[in-house]
Order: structure tokens, then C-alpha cells, then sequence
């Protein structure tokens, strides 16, 4: 399934800049292969690519394959590295993932579940790698990607981005740090686990830092949304509206209450400390 997840990823990184994915590489990293469980790895890991691939129609052009990956007996994670390369039809339609302007508003395409297994947040926050990675359902992941590439193709959108790493709050506060030094844009965004955008019960970690795989958050003109939410209908994807933009803070807003509320500026400024932090941190 993660084989699966990785390819649909590459691909979900393509279409929200407007390109149409074209064709994959890979990297696949193992422990040793005369280790039964190791060589099982590989081989789901194989299974899942080549699902994904032909789903997607892009056809593996080349890679390599790095065995015995191990250091005093422990191995490395089964680890399948996956590159993609894609088309833009036109670069008039080239889409960015920061904000753009004020007062748009901010769409979620896809759902959100109870997707912890194998997160950051879980790796990060609790130091666990536990739990299950999310299901992939290969057909509604095309459903999403292609009406990510419509919309933008048809000039509906003003910005895009997929979640992937970190859930949809660390998504958000990127499209807010993506944007121009000189035109700072910030964001209110309103968790509603009531709305269609979350489904099954779930919970408020998983609501903010869950991994769901099908996701993409769009920032669109008022004038637009009708079109976008047309598209969604007939490709059979979720929207919501999760939020706007606008001001200069990142604003979370759950049950009434700011949950959150720091200005953009002084989120840059953590973010670019991120890797200082991070190498003084103590090794796992």
C-alpha cells in the first residue's frame, strides 16, 4: 500500500502544478534480501508500484535497486523512492501553491479519515512508527487529480497544493509561507469535523495531522467556485470550503475559537530554523 501511496503522491505533486504525469523512476532501498521478511517487502513493494503505474499510465523508464542497507544488523525501513516526470500543456495555466490574493476562497478536494498509521505526527510528536498507512483507492485518487488538472486548465484556480506529509494543517500554513515576501498572504481556516470534508468520527489529530492520500487544497476566486464545484460533481469528489484567505496571520478557528493564530511572518521564521532544529535534536 505505501508503494501505492508513493506513486500517487509523484503524481499528485504533478497535477497541482498543471502538469499531466507522464512516466516514473525508482530507488528501492532494503535491508538484506536473504531475509524472508525483507524479500516479502520487496515484492509487495513491487506489486504496488506496478498497480499504481498502470493506473496512472506511466510506465517505469529505468531505476536501481539497493539491497543489504543495514548497519550492526539493523536494517533500514523498506524504503521505495519514486520520481515523475510530467507535461504542462500550457504554461499560462502553471500553478504555484502559495496564496495569491485576498479574500479567495480556500477548498478542500477529497476526504479526510483516521489516516495516523505512519505519520509525522506520530513520529514527531510521539516518537511511534506504528499503525497501518492509509488505503489508497486508486479510482477516486484519478477522480481528484483530474479534476485538479480541469480546473486549472480552465483558469478556476489560483493556487493548489497537496497534502501529504504533516495532514492538511501543515498543507495550509505552507500555502501560506509560499507566497510572496512582499505580499504576505495569511489564511482563516474554520475545522468543521461536521462538514463532508471528514468523514467517520475523525478525531481532531487526525482532522489536523492525518495522511489521507486523495487530498488537495485549492484557493479559487468567489466568482469561480461555482464552476469548481460543478467539476467535482461530475467527477464524483468531495469539495469544501475550509476557509479564506486573507490579513496576514494563519488563523484556525475550531468550535468559535481561534486555535490557533500567529502571523505568517513568525511562522517563516520557525520554518526556516526547521533543519537547525532538527540536527540538534537528538538521534532516534
Amino acid at each position: 500500500e505505501g508503494a501505492k501511496l508513493a506513486v500517487a503522491e509523484g503524481c499528485r505533486n504533478l497535477v497541482v502544478t498543471g502538469a499531466r504525469p507522464l512516466a516514473a523512476t525508482n530507488c528501492l532501498n532494503f535491508a538484506s534480501p536473504e531475509r524472508p521478511e525483507v524479500m516479502w517487502a520487496f515484492s509487495q513493494v513491487i506489486d504496488g508500484i506496478a498497480e499504481a503505474c498502470q493506473a496512472f499510465s506511466t510506465p517505469i523508464t529505468g531505476g536501481n535497486v539497493s539491497f543489504y542497507n543495514e548497519t550492526e544488523g539493523q536494517g533500514v525501513y523498506p524504503t521505495p523512492v519514486v520520481g515523475l516526470v510530467g507535461l504542462v500543456e500550457d504554461l499560462k495555466h502553471v500553478v504555484t501553491c502559495g496564496f495569491k490574493n485576498p479574500d479567495e476562497v480556500i477548498l478542500l478536494l477529497g476526504e479526510t479519515k483516521e489516516d495516523l498509521g505512519g505519520s509525522e505526527y506520530l513520529a514527531y510528536l510521539h516518537n511511534q512508527i506504528i499503525g497501518h498507512p492509509p488505503v489508497l483507492n486508486l479510482d477516486y485518487e484519478k477522480n481528484v487529480q483530474q479534476l485538479c488538472l480541469k480546473a486549472i486548465n480552465k483558469g478556476l484556480v489560483s493556487s493548489a497544493h497537496d497534502i501529504s506529509d504533516g495532514g492538511l494543517l501543515i498543507a495550509l500554513a505552507e500555502c501560506c509561507l509560499a507566497g510572496q515576501i512582499n505580499n504576505i498572504i495569511g489564511a482563516t481556516f474554520e475545522l468543521d469535523l461536521k462538514s463532508p470534508a471528514f468523514v467517520d468520527n475523525v478525531s481532531l489529530a487526525a482532522a489536523l495531522f492525518g495522511e489521507s492520500p486523495s487530498r488537495i487544497i485549492l484557493s479559487v476566486k468567489e466568482s469561480k467556485l461555482a464552476a469548481i464545484e460543478e467539476l467535482a460533481k461530475e467527477q464524483g469528489v468531495i469539495s469544501t470550503v475550509i476557509g479564506r484567505t486573507g490579513g496576514q496571520e494563519f488563523i484556525v478557528k475550531f468550535n468559535g475559537q481561534d486555535a490557533i493564530n500567529e502571523h505568517v511572518v513568525e511562522l517563516s521564521k520557525r520554518w526556516q530554523k526547521g533543519l537547525e532544529t532538527l540536527l540538534e535534536s537528538p538521534i532516534r
